[in-house]
């Protein structure tokens, strides 16, 4: 069977189905120590991603590095592999929209999730714009700057759970 033939996964499959063998722990290179933070890093699910993302209430916001911290305290990792995480994130988002567009009242509250500065995350559906609209709902303000940098919540550090 060729991969054009295959049939494309939606975000539902691919958010109960993760790869073969995760979650692990692996210990990674000491080059790579510093970008990962740590020598033993926990490659995680998207479920398990998705579970610390489901307890963030209305009006709260969570960072992807406390949700990293979060997941490696659990697995006595030093640290979460920022790379699939944010893959996960993207993944979470989007199986949550198809949740919506489904009439689903209660899903994963994906724009809840900030990074680390505070900032919007542009690999959510429908981009910064629409996370902001999400944020806003709830409560927060949102400042923009001049450029390319991406829309933050303004004081997120009050919100954080």
């Amino acid at each position: 069977m060729s991969s054009k033939s295959r049939a494309r996964k939606s975000w539902h499959e691919k958010l109960h189905n993760p790869p073969e063998g995760l979650p692990k722990v692996v210990e990674v290179p000491p080059s790579w120590e510093k970008r990962m933070g740590g020598r033993k890093v926990l490659v995680p699910t998207p479920l398990m991603a998705d579970e610390v993302i489901r307890t963030v209430r209305k009006g709260k916001l969570i960072t992807t590095g406390q949700i990293r911290e979060r997941l490696a305290k659990k697995f006595k990792a030093d640290s979460t592999c920022p790379l699939t995480l944010g893959i996960f994130l993207r993944i979470i988002s989007e199986a949550a929209e198809e949740d919506r567009q489904a009439g689903k009242k209660q899903i994963t509250p994906y724009w809840r999730v900030v990074k680390d500065d505070g900032s919007l995350n542009p690999k959510y559906p429908d981009g910064t714009e629409s996370h902001a609209e999400l944020l806003k709902k709830e409560g927060h303000k949102i400042t923009t700057s001049k450029g390319k940098k991406a829309p933050k919540v303004k004081d997120f550090e009050k919100a954080l759970v």
